[in-house]
C-alpha cells in the first residue's frame, strides 16, 4: 500500500460516532507525524547535500559543513594529525571544518608582507565568520528547500508542503535557537584531541603546551608549503642530469613519520625530474597503528612504483596497508626487478612502538644480522643492483654484496664510500622527523635525492641532494654529486676467522 491509499484510508468514515471522532483525531495525528517526519528528513538531506561551503581563512582553503548530531559540537578535521573537537553548544548540529588545501601564493604574499602581522589576527577572524555566515545561509537555504521538495514529493498536496516547510522553518529556527542559547565560547581553548594525536603523546608534550603546540605546527605548514613552491621555482631552471637522457631516475624518501607535507614534496619531485621510481627506507609512521593506515593511502596517486622498506617504526600492519596501494612494491627480505632495476630490500627487525617487547638496538646485533642477510642474498637471490634498509648499521653489512645501499633512520643525510667500492647513502627524514620538529630549538630539515643510474650498467652515475628548511624555515637547495668511478668494480668484504694459532685474520670470502 503506497503512502497515498494509506491516508486515505484513515480518512475512511466508520461506523458510529463514538468511531468516526476517534478515527478523525488518529487521522489528523498521524497525518501531522508523517508530514513532521517527512518534513525533517527532506530538511537533512537538503542540508547534507547543499550546505558544505568552502572558505579562505588566510593561506588555508576550508571546507565547513554542518551535520545532524545528538551532541552539539565542532570538529576540526586535521588529517593525517588527528582532529580537534570543541564542546561549543549543545543543540543538535555539528560543525565541521576540514583543513583542505594551502593556498602557497597567499601563504607567499603573506609571510613577505611584514605589516600584515598587526592586522593578520583581525583579518582571519573576518574572514572566517564571513565562511560561517555562508554557511548558516547554505544551511537554512538548503533545509528548507529539502523539507519543501519532499513534501511536495511523498503528499503531491500545496497544503501539506506548505505544513512541511513551516515544520522546517520551526524545527531550524530551534535549533538555531539553541545553539545561539547553548554556545559556549571557552570550547574554542579546550580541545579534545582524537585520532594520532592522542595516540601519541610523546609527539607534542604535556596538556599544557599541547594546544599552543599544535597551532605553531599549524602556523607553520604555510611556511613548509610556501618552501616547497620556492623548490617549484628552483628545480625548473636546474639542468636535468643529461648524460644518459635514459637514464633510470630514483627518488630516495626516508623517515616520513606522518608529515602530510612530504607527499606534497614527492609529488613535485616526481613530476619536475620524471622520477621513474621511489624507494623508501623506512618510517612512515610513527606508531604503526590502524587509524595511521589512512596516511598511505597518497602511495596509489603517486603514478610511480613506490618500494617499501619497514622502518623500526613500522609495524607488520602498516606494511600490509602500503602492499596494497596501487603501485607498491613492499621487499622484506626478497628481491624485485623495479623500473630495470633489481633491488633488495629488508625491514627492519625491530618495532619499538611496542614497550611491551625487548628491542635489541645493540649495533654488534643489527650487523651480525645484517651480515647474515648479505650472505643469503649472494647465495639465494644472486647479484642486485640496489639493497634498501632502514638502519645504515644493517646497510653496511651488505658492502661487498652491492654497489649501493640505500638506508635512513638517522634523520640525517649522509654517504660513505666504503672500502669495498660499495656506496652506502644515509637519507635524512623527508617529513622533517614528523611532529618531532616541535620538540627541538632547531628545526629538522626536509630531505630527499634524485639517484641518476645508467639504464645498461644500472650503475649510480650522479645524483641530486635536496633540502628544504624545516619547520619555520625557507631555505631550499639542491646540490649536483658525480660519481667519480661508476664503473668500478666491487669486492667482497674480508671476514675474521680464526689463525692456526688462535688468534684472528682476515680472510676474503670467495
Amino acid at each position: 500500500m503506497d503512502f497515498r491509499r494509506w491516508t486515505q484510508a484513515i480518512r475512511r468514515p466508520t461506523s458510529g460516532w463514538g468511531g468516526m471522532f476517534r478515527r478523525a483525531v488518529s487521522g489528523r495525528v498521524a497525518r501531522a507525524v508523517a508530514v513532521l517526519a517527512v518534513a525533517a528528513a527532506g530538511a537533512w538531506l537538503g542540508v547534507a547535500l547543499g550546505s558544505p561551503v568552502r572558505a579562505v581563512v588566510g593561506p588555508v582553503e576550508a571546507g565547513m559543513s554542518a551535520e545532524v548530531s545528538w551532541t552539539g559540537e565542532t570538529i576540526v578535521d586535521a588529517r593525517p594529525l588527528g582532529t580537534l573537537l570543541f564542546d561549543t553548544h549543545d543543540a543538535p548540529i555539528r560543525l565541521r571544518v576540514t583543513l583542505e588545501n594551502i593556498n602557497t601564493e597567499r601563504a607567499r604574499a603573506m609571510l613577505e608582507d611584514p605589516r600584515l602581522s598587526d592586522r593578520l589576527p583581525a583579518l582571519l577572524e573576518k574572514e572566517l565568520s564571513e565562511g560561517i555566515g555562508q554557511l548558516i545561509i547554505r544551511v537554512v537555504v538548503s533545509g528548507l528547500a529539502g523539507a519543501l521538495i519532499a513534501s511536495l514529493v511523498v503528499f503531491r498536496r500545496p497544503r501539506a508542503a506548505l505544513a512541511g516547510l513551516l515544520s522546517a522553518v520551526v524545527m531550524i529556527a530551534g535549533v538555531g535557537t539553541g545553539a545561539i542559547l547553548t554556545y559556549r565560547p571557552g570550547a574554542v581553548v579546550e580541545p579534545e584531541y582524537t585520532g594520532l594525536l592522542s595516540g601519541a603523546p610523546s609527539l607534542v608534550g604535556d596538556a599544557e603546551s599541547i594546544v599552543t603546540r599544535f597551532e605553531s605546527y599549524r602556523g607553520q605548514l604555510a611556511k613548509l608549503v610556501n618552501n616547497v613552491s620556492q623548490l617549484y621555482d628552483t628545480v625548473s631552471a636546474l639542468p636535468v642530469y643529461d648524460a644518459d637522457p635514459t637514464a633510470i631516475r630514483v627518488l630516495h624518501v626516508s623517515d616520513i613519520h606522518l608529515n602530510l607535507i612530504s607527499w606534497n614534496l614527492i609529488r613535485s619531485i616526481t613530476a619536475q625530474f620524471k622520477i621513474d621510481l621511489i624507494v623508501d627506507t623506512g618510517d612512515i609512521t610513527d606508531h604503526g597503528t590502524g587509524p595511521e593506515d589512512n596516511f598511505v593511502k597518497e602511495i596509489g596517486d603517486l603514478g610511480v612504483p613506490y618500494v617499501f622498506v619497514r622502518g623500526n617504526h613500522d609495524s607488520k600492519a602498516t606494511q600490509r596497508a602500503v602492499a596494497r596501494q596501487k603501485g607498491a612494491v613492499v621487499l622484506d627480505d626478497s628481491v624485485k626487478t623495479v623500473a630495470g632495476l633489481r633491488i633488495y630490500g629488508l625491514g627492519d627487525p625491530r618495532f619499538t612502538p611496542d614497550k611491551s617487547v625487548a628491542v635489541d638496538s645493540d649495533p654488534n646485533s643489527l650487523a651480525i644480522l645484517g651480515r647474515a642477510h648479505a650472505t643469503r642474498l649472494a647465495q639465494a637471490f644472486g647479484p642486485v643492483d640496489l639493497v634498501a634498509v632502514h638502519d645504515p648499521t644493517i646497510g653496511r653489512a651488505f658492502s661487498g654484496t652491492t654497489p649501493m645501499v640505500l638506508s635512513g633512520h638517522a634523520h640525517a643525510r649522509s654517504t660513505e664510500l666504503m672500502p669495498s667500492g660499495t656506496r652506502i647513502l644515509v637519507q635524512g627524514s623527508t617529513g622533517g622527523a614528523g611532529l618531532r620538529a616541535l620538540e627541538h630549538d632547531e628545526p629538522t630539515p626536509v630531505m630527499a635525492s634524485v639517484l641518476y643510474f645508467d639504464r645498461e650498467t644500472r650503475r649510480l652515475r650522479a645524483w641530486d641532494d635536496i633540502t628544504l628548511g624545516g619547520l619555520g624555515e625557507q631555505s631550499v637547495q639542491i646540490q649536483r654529486h658525480l660519481e667519480s668511478e661508476p664503473g668500478r668494480t666491487i669486492f667482497p668484504e674480508p671476514t675474521i676467522s680464526p689463525s692456526p694459532t688462535g688468534s684472528t685474520a682476515g680472510a676474503a670470502t670467495p
